[in-house]
């Protein structure tokens, strides 16, 4: 499952100052960043910029984490995943069997593929993209709710925010309300938020800390940008995730034949919001119906950072379960 990338290349920028030219003050600002959410003042609203740091070599091998696991719900693809890294969690999103399709599930894996536990939000979206927040011991997944349902393309229209509980029902927190087609993804090393939704009817991207994100506060994004169009204007997008000073995204479409890969990652600077560099990835090329799902950060215990791509697949074409299969990359450069 996916959607088309949008095709946006005018720059632009966030303010207070901006909103209130166009006569709508406070009001405009609060439809912008949603009943959820804190603004505190002009001087905050100022875009600052994201500190600079090393990216990762897209041309370098990746390397098997896992293949062919089977997630809580069995009959739908992997979609998103993140990270909690401070409690060596791994947390992927799919659709719920029988459901509405924007009903979701989110499945707790080990770093054998092995479920540890999973939950249920209904009315959720499409889960594209999710993120994950520490707190202690406790993970706090955010991701897409309120989905626009059968009136629209099944695309959240918030985020939410609630503490995993295996097999429990989500207190949810909400913000950025009344948003069109939001996600997110976290960086779980620098401790920042990304933001993707439609704005003007083009697909633009905001970073913040997460600290201030789970205070409700979008007031002072590091970066604000519309994601950059792509010299093939029909590439399908799966996902993204942001380490330090880089958006990653993956786009590409499922596939029987290897020789019709492809499953592309893009690397773009979030200071400029232009593409740094962009390959092809085959990782995971024998997979039976292997399609692009998702990116995620994780440093390892022996403080390897990693890109880690996502991929769905099949036992064989005519069997009913998708299977989750998790790679990386791991050669950071200047």
């Amino acid at each position: 499952m996916s959607e088309q990338v949008p095709q946006d290349l005018v720059r632009s920028t966030f303010s207070r100052r901006s909103l209130l030219r166009t006569g709508g003050g406070l009001a405009a600002t609060t439809a912008l960043l949603g009943a959820g959410a804190m603004f505190a003042g002009p001087a905050s609203a100022a875009i600052t910029s994201v500190p600079t740091s090393k990216r990762f070599n897209l041309t370098e091998p990746s390397y098997d984490e896992f293949r062919s696991k089977l997630l809580h719900e069995s009959h739908h693809v992997m979609q998103g995943f993140a990270f909690d890294n401070q409690n060596v969690r791994i947390f992927i999103v799919n659709a719920r069997n029988g459901g509405t399709g924007d009903d979701l599930c989110v499945t707790q894996v080990n770093f054998s593929g092995e479920i540890q536990g999973s939950m249920h939000l209904n009315n959720a979206g499409h889960g594209v993209s999710i993120g994950v927040e520490p707190v202690g011991t406790d993970s706090y997944i955010w991701m897409e709710c309120d989905s626009n349902g059968p009136t629209g393309d099944g695309r959240g229209t918030a985020l939410a925010r609630f503490k995993f509980v295996n097999g429990g029902t989500p207190s949810v927190k909400k913000f950025l309300t009344g948003s069109d087609t939001i996600t997110c993804a976290t960086d779980p090393i620098n401790k920042r938020m990304a933001v993707r939704r439609k704005e003007g009817g083009k697909m633009h991207i905001s970073v913040y800390p997460l600290a201030s994100a789970a205070a409700g506060d979008f007031s002072s994004p590091l970066a604000h940008f519309p994601q950059p169009a792509l010299a093939d204007t029909t590439v399908v997008f799966q996902g993204y995730t942001i380490y330090g000073q880089y958006l990653y995204t993956l786009d590409g479409t499922g596939h029987a034949n290897p020789a019709d890969i492809n499953s592309y990652v893009t690397c773009i600077d979030m200071n400029t919001g232009k593409v740094k560099s962009r390959a092809l990835t085959k990782a995971g090329q024998s997979l039976v119906y292997r399609e692009p799902e998702g990116l995620g950060i994780y440093r390892s215990l022996a403080g390897e950072t990693r890109l880690y791509m996502g991929f769905g697949s099949r036992s064989s074409m005519e069997n009913v379960n998708r299977y989750a299969n998790l790679f990386y990359k791991n050669v950071l450069i200047d």
